[in-house]
């Protein structure tokens, strides 16, 4: 059925095709609600992948969370050197990598990390630019560490290039759960939507809010997508259920852990429900929890049915999420679950320059590439 049914929850049947699971080589065809699609392996042998981005050129960037930066290009991978010390702990690690709109002229490439800070261990974004032979980093610089927990947890880290060429770095609460505050504290980056200039500097400064800080009331971001007003679309991991998407806007609160439309892990209410005044609500939220990562506005350039559609990954049920923000359902939006063998733990998802969707499964530790069959 077409984006245009109005059908709240979409079926979908899934018909695999000659599919050899250890091989990138291998082809599937899936049905959607836009059509039969076919997923193609692009590369694989990736271990513990969490994030990609595509250079201008369509080759690919591609982060390890045990610290590896890798060059993919026609199925082949190289690392990359001078990479800041990262800590591989818990769900820490080298995370996010960002390819900025004038890569051309700057070669800068965007990373977040988690490193550590003291006795804890913080979020972590800076660049470095691309040595000419594509082997390298080069005058890497850490521009933005948040502070420091304990916990090995609800790290966040997504980038994005805001419209006006700022950068929003997205960061976790820390683990902190329901009963610690961070994530309302102005002062702290836990929980939060920071915005920068591309130099490090601060890009926005709110009336008794720590500089730099965009939004606060987050508890896990790990999907981010810039819009054209400036304004940022986020995922966000809630405890048992009450994962959310949000519009974010500066100096807006997003009320974790205050409201939720989950309960806490071993049941119980989390604050005082879903609603309180002067704390935004969600445009979608998921309940129970699918476990958002990695967030994508499709411009509809291969499938005109899906243009404005926002997707995500399930790093918890293995499939793919497409929500129409043109049918409205009792959650939000209506969403179709797109599944197949390749979808396990979507952990990121982009549209590539090639208006095909790419997505990154971290269980087969592969990059696969979705767009209608032939």
């Amino acid at each position: 059925m077409t984006k245009r049914g109005g059908m709240a929850v979409l079926g979908l049947a899934v018909t695999m095709v000659a599919l050899d699971a250890g091989s990138v080589a291998a082809e599937m065809r899936v049905q959607t609600s836009a059509g039969e699609m076919q997923v193609t392996g692009i590369v694989e042998g990736l271990v513990a992948p969490w994030a990609f981005d595509f250079l201008p050129d369509g080759r690919l960037l591609v982060t390890e969370k045990g610290g590896r930066l890798l060059l993919v290009a026609d199925g082949a991978m190289t690392e990359i050197t001078g990479l800041p010390e990262v800590a591989d702990l818990g769900q820490g690690g080298l995370l996010d990598v960002m390819v900025p709109a004038d890569f051309a002229t700057s070669r800068e490439v965007w990373l977040t990390w988690s490193g550590r800070n003291g006795e804890g261990l913080s979020t972590m974004a800076g660049r470095g630019r691309l040595s000419e032979d594509n082997s390298r980093l080069e005058d890497f610089t850490t521009l933005f560490t948040g502070d420091p927990a304990v916990a090995s947890r609800h790290f966040g880290s997504r980038l994005a290039e805001g419209a006006k060429g700022n950068i929003f770095i997205t960061t976790g609460d820390r683990g902190t759960g329901p009963a610690g505050l961070e994530a309302q504290d102005p002062d702290l980056t836990h929980g939060k939507v920071i915005s920068i200039a591309r130099d490090g500097g601060p890009d926005i400064g709110l009336i008794g809010w720590r500089t730099g800080l965009y939004s606060i009331g987050h508890r896990n971001m790990q999907g981010a997508a810039a819009l054209p007003d400036g304004e940022l679309l986020v995922s966000e991991h809630g405890a048992r259920g009450g994962d959310e998407i949000n519009r974010v806007s500066p100096g807006k609160n997003y009320g974790w852990p205050v409201i939720s439309y989950g309960v806490n892990y071993n049941g119980s209410k989390i604050g005082t429900g879903t609603r309180t005044p002067m704390m935004e609500q969600p445009l979608h939220y998921w309940d129970p929890s699918i476990a958002p990562s990695g967030l994508m506005v499709y411009s509809g350039a291969l499938v005109p049915d899906w243009k404005g559609d926002v997707f995500s990954g399930s790093l918890k049920l293995d499939f793919i999420s497409r929500l129409d923000p043109d049918t409205p359902a009792a959650t939000g939006w209506a969403e179709e679950r797109i599944a197949s063998v390749a979808t396990g733990r979507v952990r990121d998802i982009s549209e590539g320059p090639d208006g095909a969707i790419w997505f990154l499964s971290e269980t087969g530790g592969a990059i696969y590439r979705m767009a209608p069959a032939p």
